[in-house]
């Protein structure tokens, strides 16, 4: 059967206008060799790095579908993690821009991110309250660790012991035992959520901020130092001098926890707080690399920059103050007081270890930032700020009162808020974009900003006819003209008391009707007017006729015959007036909200209305009869629009979806998603060919019209797919024995992927069975015959290039990627079990990738141990698996060991020649020295 009506598919284009995304965080990041130059954001699904120095954006990190929530670079400088909402968390590589590693265990977004000191581990929290070690080189996860009962806001891995400290909002504080797993202390000494923790002092001191303007510091002191006080770090410094008594011991506001003598690995003592200037939480709190350096920020645009002393720079401090204390001391007796022997007691608080710096003020909210000293010295700060823009600042942390210098700031890449109009110029290249402060027009194919202009707060705009000029209506009720060759201003003109809601251009091309919230709609024509400063004459607006309502006029529409206005009053009625005379023609009404948008078909034949009740209604303009309502979205409509010379539309909605409609057939044909936030408006172009739109998550989003064609029951069945999909990774984790639902520490979580992978394993160990069975009816076919008989093989094993069924199953397993092995064999039934242990008994036996055939065997041992031991079949089999299993893990650990040393010895030769050849540079530098000097001194004496 052909096809009855053909549909043209509408894809992603491009995402711009973004600059960085509110929710994650802003992070420095090493690329081309070079630090501190290059920052990276998260910008809504996508990460982009942005180059400092010229600001330009360098590099894309494409994402998915999920917003991203957490970046953290690894410490070589190689590597990005990203944390997404769904809880997923993707390693991209800075050299390629691929992310090749997917590590799936949370159910919420992440919200924490951060690798070990040598990028071998990374820790994720997430909403759901857990905490996931990941194995970043064997691509797996390690342990779960459960006990905060609240979102993670931060995890610390310490660089001493193999520990890890994580806080929460469920104002804990908790200490992890990595090497077996468990919390071993819990810190309850905040009232309020703890927002952020940092370690100095070479990880002997913690630092904790939380909802109120403290900033407290706990001392951290080791079992080994707890057993073996030789050397007591002082606090106190005391001398013996006549006249003052001794001050009584302030206590130190510690905080001690309940312990059990064995489990007690370390011991956290409150050391005191440092007071913020701020007065509301703590949102980001940071220290750079060499711990000299912290800062924080609230919900304000201050950041708080502090330094932290060194022991030498703290001593010194305190032999000020001793001196200061004796010659208080001496003055004092002198004056005649009581002469006793007494104790002069200088105590060392935490204000003299950690001293505020310097204050930055941003030009506006603070979302994140970050920290880095650059190779001159200097410290810099760059940060992401909530209106959709970067700044970077440099001060000199040496001098005592540093003044900080602004260095750069990125803000041509988008708007400072919201866009709420779109509009194309007619050739379908020039795109412009207005929001509360600013026009930009853009160039559709190479996405760059070319034209910036200030405005009042803006609501509609159109290009004027030539494309040479912009109209705007805004918020305060005014038109505003623009030139765009120059950039510059040509009129404002004062069109309605209340805001400009909508504009339409006439059919003619000559004039436009505007409507406000006045309740009257407007008539305005195109003039050139000549000023007395110039010579040429420029283009002007002039106001021809009124027409008068009742309520607030939201919406405008002429129709393409220049006969019919609609307008949407806020009764949620539209009214059809004669353009000629101004005479009412129909009333539609049906909405139960007001109608926010419209528009008529190019011949005139339809009127389709979206309204703040979530229908759109398409109407008839012949009799005003509706000839179907349809529930489009599951929020308000915010934007409806034909596409030219069809009887198709778009409309966008607060649901954060754009969808396409046929007015004939009332089908809808396609949604398009994307956007993380409410869609406010969309452009479509002359052609037809593109939609922009924008979102209050502050991106504009270019969809593009392909040659492909969209069939109606293909893309029905593809929604029903996805649908499947979102339910199987919404299903119950299977279950691992020994381990109650819900309490289950197992790193994975089932996903559609891991699934597929089950299945393909499956599979193969249904053809490994089919094939050995025809292989041994094929040898006795071959025995009955008393020769040879060709056997026909397998179309899958000649695709793989004729190899064996049980080799066909090895490859299987290693095509599982390594972060899906354990959950896709968690999946796998036990009826599979048995071949799987056979085969791995005969491919270890051969040698063949033990280590991933070990994790699978030890995996498959701990989840099915009772059908396994229970199951007389199965013992020989295991009994041979442990023989073989032990003598070539010791095989492999050998040949491990063999090049760790080959590795160890080639290093040691390496060291050898760089300090031979550092020698011989510096004994050549020596000589040309020495040869420079008697050059002079022959000078010298020449010339005396």
């Amino acid at each position: 059967m052909g096809l009855t009506k053909q549909y043209l598919r509408y894809v992603a284009s491009a995402v711009f206008g973004l600059i960085g995304s509110q929710k994650g965080s802003i992070v420095f990041v090493t690329l081309r060799g070079e630090k501190g130059r290059y920052v990276a954001v998260p910008a809504c699904e996508h990460v982009f790095i942005w180059d400092l120095r010229k600001g330009e954006k360098i590099l894309i990190l494409h994402g998915l579908k999920q917003e991203v929530t957490c970046l953290c670079p690894s410490p070589d400088g190689l590597h990005l993690a990203v944390g997404y909402e769904d809880g997923s968390i993707r390693i991209f590589s800075l050299l390629s821009g691929e992310g090749n590693v997917t590590f799936n265990g949370h159910k919420a977004a992440v919200t924490s991110l951060k690798y070990d000191h040598l990028g071998g581990r990374l820790a994720s929290g997430s909403k759901d309250t857990d905490v996931i070690v990941w194995d970043v080189i064997n691509e797996s996860g390690l342990y779960r660790l459960k006990g905060h009962k609240d979102a993670i806001t931060q995890a610390l891995f310490l660089r001493e012991k193999n520990l890890l400290v994580t806080s929460g909002k469920d104002t804990m504080v908790k200490w992890w035992d990595l090497d077996n797993q468990h919390c071993f202390k819990t810190m309850i000494g905040h009232r309020t959520e703890v927002w952020g923790l940092v370690l100095v002092s070479e990880e002997r001191r913690l630092i904790t901020g939380s909802s109120d303007s403290e900033l407290r510091a706990w001392d951290i002191t080791y079992l080994q130092e707890i057993n073996d006080p030789e050397e007591p770090e002082p606090k106190k410094i005391r001398e013996s001098s006549p006249g003052i008594h001794e001050a009584p011991e302030a206590e130190d506001g510690s905080f001690e926890f309940d312990e059990t003598p064995q489990d007690r690995i370390l011991s956290c003592r409150k050391a005191g707080s440092i007071m913020r200037e701020g007065r509301d939480r703590v949102v980001n709190l940071a220290v750079d690399k060499t711990g000299k350096i912290l800062a924080c920020h609230g919900t304000d645009s201050v950041l708080e920059v502090f330094c932290i002393l060194s022991k030498e720079e703290v001593q010194k401090k305190m032999d000020k103050k001793m001196k200061k204390a004796r010659k208080k001391a001496k003055l004092s007796s002198c004056k005649g007081e009581e002469e006793e022997d007494f104790e002069i007691t200088v105590e060392m608080t935490l204000k003299d270890e950690i001293q505020q710096l310097t204050n930055i003020k941003t030009s506006a909210k603070i979302k994140s930032f970050d920290l880095i000293h650059s190779p001159q010295g200097e410290l810099k700060a760059v940060f992401l700020l909530q209106n959709n823009q970067v700044e970077l600042y440099s001060l000199n942390a040496s001098l005592p009162t540093p003044q900080p210098v602004r260095m750069g700031r990125i803000t041509m890449g988008g708007h400072r808020s919201d866009v709420r109009t779109l509009s194309f110029s007619s050739d379908n290249i020039a795109v412009l974009s207005a929001a509360a402060d600013s026009i930009k027009i853009w160039n559709r194919s190479t996405l760059q900003c070319i034209r910036t202009m200030a405005c009042d707060y803006a609501l509609c705009s159109f290009f004027v006819p030539g494309d040479r000029q912009v109209v705007i209506g805004t918020k305060s009720g005014k038109l505003q003209l623009y030139d765009l060759a120059s950039g510059s201003p040509l009129e404002t003109v004062d069109a309605h008391s209340g805001a400009l809601w909508s504009m339409s251009v006439s059919p003619d091309k000559r004039g436009f009707v505007t409507g406000g919230a006045d309740k009257s709609v407007k008539f305005w024509d195109f003039e050139l007017v000549k000023d007395e400063s110039s010579i040429q004459k420029r283009l002007s607006v002039r106001q021809t006729r009124t027409l008068q309502l009742d309520e607030e006029v939201l919406c405008v529409s002429c129709s393409p015959n220049q006969k019919l206005l609609a307008v949407s009053l806020l009764d949620c009625t539209v009214k059809i007036f004669y353009v000629d005379t101004l005479k009412f023609f129909l009333s539609l009404y049906g909405h139960r909200l007001p109608v926010i948008c419209m528009d008529i078909s190019y011949d005139g034949m339809l009127i389709a209305t979206g309204s703040a009740d979530r229908n759109v209604k398409i109407w008839g303009l012949d009799f005003g009869d509706c000839h179907r309502s349809l529930f489009a979205h599951d929020d308000s409509v915010m934007f409806l629009q034909f596409v030219p010379k069809s009887h198709l539309f778009f409309t966008a909605g607060k649901d954060r979806k754009i969808k396409q409609w046929d007015a004939d057939k009332f089908e809808h044909i396609q949604t398009l998603e994307g956007h993380h936030q409410e869609i406010w408006c969309l452009a479509i172009s002359p052609s037809g060919d593109y939609v922009v739109s924008s979102s209050h998550d502050k991106s504009l989003r270019l969809w593009e019209r392909t040659r492909e064609p969209l069939i109606l029951e293909e893309e029905r069945e593809m929604q029903r797919e996805a649908e499947y999909e979102e339910s199987v990774a919404k299903e119950d984790q299977p279950a691992v024995p020994g381990e109650t639902q819900g309490d289950s520490y197992f790193t994975g979580k089932k996903t559609i992927e891991t699934v597929k992978a089950a299945e393909r394993i499956m599979e193969a160990i249904e053809l490994y069975r089919e094939e050995t069975v025809k292989m041994k009816e094929h040898k006795a076919i071959c025995k009955a015959a008393g020769k040879e008989v060709p056997r026909p093989m397998n179309p899958v094993l000649i695709a793989y290039g004729n190899i064996s069924p049980s080799t066909y199953v090895l490859e299987t397993f290693k095509g599982v990627k390594s972060s899906e092995l354990e959950e896709s064999l968690l999946v796998l039934p036990f009826s599979y079990v048995p071949d799987i242990l056979q085969l791995f008994d005969e491919f270890i036996q051969m040698g063949s990738d033990v280590e991933l055939l070990c994790r699978c065997l030890f995996f498959l041992l701990r989840i099915h141990f009772g059908q396994i031991t229970s199951n007389q079949m199965l013992v020989p089999v295991i009994e041979k698996l442990k023989e073989t299993t032990i003598s070539k893990v010791r095989q492999v650990q050998d040949v491990i060991g063999f090049n760790m040393a080959g590795l160890d010895y080639l290093k040691r030769e390496c060291e050898a020649k760089s300090e031979v050849m550092f020698f011989a540079d510096a004994t050549s530098h020596l000589e040309e020295k020495k040869r420079k000097r008697r050059n002079r001194k022959k000078m010298i004496l020449t010339l005396t």
